[in-house]
């Protein structure tokens, strides 16, 4: 029997809403909007996006420690019945490109959800190894960011689970699927 992945981007952060407004010639600068949280609009996708998952029955529901990716997670599952069933893990986190892929300590995370478990997280559970760049945050090489990707799918493939909803990131999914998704869109993954 197939096991189906259902892999859900967040809705639109804060750090998407500056990028979205950009100047018409394309400048932009990091707003330095670290662990970005979702925007007004971010918040409505989610709303409506709800009503997509509603009818899933899901064995395991996966997230990244990104918070936009657990307010997306909380958003769409706060009435389903495998609410119960969240995990948080950080394999498929975003790459480290921009501000809003550096995270926050497991312990500054469980006091804004302290109803999810992050007690398994590295205290640096995000790309630390390298130079800083100007910005003073270490970017993650895509090649490295590709070893996750195939860790990852090795992980889901190992699951017990048949039907896995996985909130993540559009880098990450686009390495995990080759789709690009929308705020808050869903590829399926068969495994």
């Amino acid at each position: 029997m197939a096991k189906i992945v259902h892999c859900i981007r967040h809705g639109q952060s804060t750090f998407n809403a500056h990028y979205a407004a950009r100047e018409p010639d394309g400048v932009w600068s990091d707003p330095l909007h670290f662990d970005a949280t979702l925007s007004e609009l971010g918040h409505q996708q989610v709303a409506e996006a709800a009503a997509t998952v509603r009818d899933h029955t899901y064995d395991l529901i996966v997230t990244t420690p990104l918070t936009r990716a657990i307010q997306t997670t909380l958003g769409l599952f706060k009435d389903h019945p495998a609410a119960s069933r969240i995990q948080v893990e950080s394999l498929h986190r975003e790459r480290l490109e921009n501000s809003c892929d550096v995270g926050r300590a497991p312990a500054l995370l469980r006091r804004d959800f302290p109803h999810l478990a992050f007690d398994h997280l590295e205290e640096v559970w995000w790309h630390k190894d390298g130079e800083p760049d100007p910005r003073g945050f270490v970017v993650e090489p895509t090649e490295t960011m590709a070893g996750r990707v195939a860790l990852f799918r090795e992980w889901l493939a190992a699951r017990p689970e048949r039907l896995i909803a996985v909130v993540g990131h559009g880098t990450f999914f686009h390495g995990l699927t080759g789709e690009r998704l929308q705020n808050c869109g869903i590829a399926v993954l068969e495994l």
